[in-house]
């Protein structure tokens, strides 16, 4: 399978690692000063290689969201480096002499910025971003009739792995494995570019403000947070963020980023140790939105610390240009819904899969995918007529564990959720899960879906997808529905 990246997951766990456990003490060394914001807007639209991964992971993306948090279910990957045959790991955030090795991602500064997303040019070679290798080699860029469909996409991650497409190419876009369907050109869908019109092809692109903006902000608490260290989330901006201010004994102070996780600010309370907040948050232009509107709101009940990965909180505001809001983080995320008019019948030119290295050096224990895919699909359940079924695709493997994709498809009447349950075999364990929640019981594994996949419409089908240890063999899944 081409074009899919494996990216290691460490942002979530090393906030929710933050505090020192029993003495509320925060590791600031992991925090980036607000304002540090070195890199500027591309002449718009640009163009580079494009690839896809399959979701954010647990407990955040790279920005300090959970993806069921976000604004849209449509998300891309920023460049974290901008280094050229250079593919070594450098720390993150990137400071000192380092800073000139900044990509597109800006030490997080572009998180929760929109970009409108267009389809361009197919590649009939090889495109497998080899590190030291040619884009489209033995190929050429070539225009067909998906040229020109478009999606707006928010920035949620960042892709930092040692291949060509995340150091070679300063414009690469990692795109949301689901969003490929959603693409939309004269008004209609032109169906998914997987499998047979991707290939890493060309896409255009260009930052915009958020597409029909209403509300406010929201601010969540992030897992771990307390009254000595209330790490929280702030999302659903108007033109992304640049820093968050705090009211600390009546005075404005400049918060700490939580390490290149643009979304998330270690502030203080309004006395040092208080959990009773104001905030203000300035955008990417450096602005204080809304005037310098005034967040005012304190740390949610059983907040001692947070057990949540994300725990919402209300606030009340005063100051800035126009009127009060008041308790606006109640709505739901908005989500995007796939198009299922027919698709373009254009065929391209295919190449031979190839699967992407990521950096093994990333501050993680967990071993990324470096293997071929393996060529074994395990048996599942075979679709029903009603209710749900589902099955399991192993994608690749490694020494020591393997990657998976799961597909429940609704039968023949719609859905309002989802569970799916196996057994492994082997001796499997899952390190990590995306797109669904999970439990297990020794073998035993039951998978649910989250808020935003579980309601399916009749012949519709839902992904997620998990990273586990161990050597699988086949297994069937039961899928059970309501």
């Amino acid at each position: 399978m081409f074009g899919r990246h494996v990216r290691k997951r460490w942002h979530g766990r090393a906030a929710a690692g933050l505090v020192a456990a029993g003495a509320g003490l925060a590791l600031l060394f992991l925090q980036l000063p607000a304002g540090a914001q070195t890199n500027t807007d591309p002449a718009s639209p640009v163009t580079g290689n494009s690839t896809y991964f399959d979701g954010l992971g647990a407990p955040y993306g790279g920005c300090g969201m959970p993806q069921e948090q976000l604004d849209t279910q449509d998300f891309v990957a920023l460049n974290v480096y901008d280094t050229p045959n250079d593919y070594s790991f450098y720390p993150r955030p990137l400071t000192g002499s380092n800073v000139s090795k900044m990509g597109m991602w800006n030490n997080g500064l572009n998180c929760g910025r929109w970009v409108q997303v267009s389809v361009s040019d197919y590649c009939t070679g090889v495109n497998d971003g080899a590190p030291g290798q040619a884009f489209c080699r033995n190929g050429s860029w070539t225009a067909d009739s998906y040229n020109g469909a478009t999606l707006n996409m928010i920035v949620a991650d960042s892709c930092g792995d040692s291949n060509g497409w995340c150091r070679d190419d300063p414009y690469h876009l990692d795109l949301s494995k689901p969003s490929l369907s959603r693409f939309t050109k004269d008004g209609a869908s032109v169906g998914s570019l997987l499998p047979d019109h991707f290939n890493n092809r060309h896409i255009s692109w260009k930052f915009i403000p958020a597409p029909n903006y209403s509300g406010d902000i929201k601010i969540g608490f992030l897992q771990g947070a307390m009254a000595y260290w209330p790490a929280i989330s702030v999302s659903h901006l108007a033109n992304g963020i640049h820093s968050v201010e705090y009211n600390n004994g009546g005075t404005w102070k400049t918060a700490k980023m939580n390490s290149d996780m643009g979304e998330s600010y270690i502030i203080d309370g309004t006395t040092t140790g208080a959990s009773q907040f104001q905030i203000r948050v300035r955008d990417v232009n450096d602005q204080l939105i809304n005037g310098g509107r005034v967040y005012s709101f304190g740390l949610p009940s059983g907040c001692s610390p947070c057990g949540s990965a994300y725990t919402a909180t209300t606030y009340t505001t005063s100051g800035g240009s126009t009127s009060p809001v008041t308790n606006p983080v109640t709505s739901s995320p908005v989500t995007s819904s796939p198009v299922t008019s027919s698709p373009v019948t254009s065929s391209p030119v295919t190449s031979s899969p190839v699967t992407s290295k990521p950096v093994t050096s990333a501050p993680v224990t967990s071993k990324p995918v470096t293997s071929a895919p393996v060529t074994s699909k395990p048996v599942t359940s075979s679709p029903a007529t009603s209710g749900c079924s589902a099955s399991v695709t192993v994608g690749s493997s490694w020494n020591s564990g393997f990657q998976a994709n799961v597909t429940v498809t609704a039968g023949s009447t719609a859905i309002r959720s989802w569970t799916v349950k196996w057994t492994f075999t082997n001796g499997e364990t899952i390190q990590q899960m995306w797109n669904a929640g999970y439990s297990a019981n020794g073998a035993q594994i039951t998978a649910s879906n989250v808020s935003y996949n579980g309601a399916l419409a009749a012949r519709a089908t839902a992904t997620f997808g998990f990273n586990g240890a161990g050597s699988v063999k086949p297994v069937s899944a039961t899928c059970i529905s309501s």
